[in-house]
């Protein structure tokens, strides 16, 4: 499933992309029909996103909602001179004006919402790191009084949005702390480190288009951009210290990596390095 920072990506493309326009908005598959027709031909104002949710408004107080799910696609392409580019797949919902195609297959849920249903989804979801109003201290209280282990709690998106699976694993590593720790022996300052953590890491991910979690990643793509290379040319390696590198040895420690199912997910962690309470 995409973690928060690609729907923050995509939110930014859809502005881009939308923003001061009125596209067609059409449901080529047909399941998104009627809502399709309440928002053709609406000029469309921003993109937005909260954790993994993403949100399209249009004038009018109408939104367009979309929860990406497991194996849901967005996907944005120049329209090159074809007025009515080929429908490809199965399309839930396509975005058209002269400029710009965009279709959506395969959604786990895509919406017309009022401005106050989007608003209630929204009020259901943890504090999301990639938006600055965010308050870490929403998902401390729920975490300092939960007995569930940390690993369950940073996937639980009414605890904090946006953070996967691949970002659970990494951050717990990078800070030492052991993923089977119940969230109420948590202290104020891990839980401080873990959201810092987060907020250093997320916005990379927005504006790269990968997860990075490796500081010499980070600081090679860092100084990259410094040099004035262009960003969609840097190599962004899908290089982890954890994550996928079950029974490897630690970048750290040399200890084997660990695995586990934890919250319907696979857990990776250094069973040797990561004790920290």
């Amino acid at each position: 499933m995409p973690e928060g920072h690609t729907l923050h990506r995509l939110a930014g493309e859809l502005t881009e992309a939308y923003a001061g326009h009125a596209p067609s908005v059409t449901s080529p598959q047909g399941r998104f029909a009627e809502g399709a027709a309440l928002l053709d031909g609406h000029l469309v104002e921003r993109g937005s996103a909260w954790g993994k949710l993403l949100f399209l408004h249009f004038a009018g107080e109408r939104v367009l909602y979309v929860h990406l799910g497991l194996i849901g696609t967005f996907v944005l392409s120049p329209v090159e001179g074809q007025s009515d580019p080929p429908v490809t797949g199965v399309v839930r919902l396509r975005l058209l004006d002269d400029r710009t195609v965009a279709d959506l297959r395969g959604p786990m849920a895509c919406e017309a919402l009022t401005p106050e249903e989007a608003e209630a989804l929204v009020a259901r979801q943890g504090p999301d790191p990639l938006r600055v109003e965010s308050d870490p201290d929403e998902a401390w209280a729920k975490i300092h009084a939960s007995r569930r282990t940390i690993a369950e709690l940073l996937m639980d998106q009414t605890v904090l949005a946006g953070v996967g699976n691949i970002y659970r694993c990494e951050v717990l590593w990078r800070l030492r702390i052991k993923p089977s720790l119940p969230g109420e022996r948590i202290k104020a300052a891990t839980w401080q480190a873990i959201w810092d953590d987060l907020s250093e890491l997320m916005p990379w991910g927005v504006r790269t288009g990968r997860i990075i979690t490796r500081d010499e990643v980070l600081q090679d793509v860092a100084d990259a951009l410094a040099a004035g290379e262009d960003l969609r040319t840097v190599d962004v390696p899908r290089d982890f210290s954890v994550y996928q590198r079950n029974g490897e040895p630690c970048l750290r420690c040399g200890s084997h990596v660990r695995h586990k199912v934890v919250a319907g997910r696979n857990m990776f962690w250094c069973g040797n390095c990561q004790r920290r309470s």
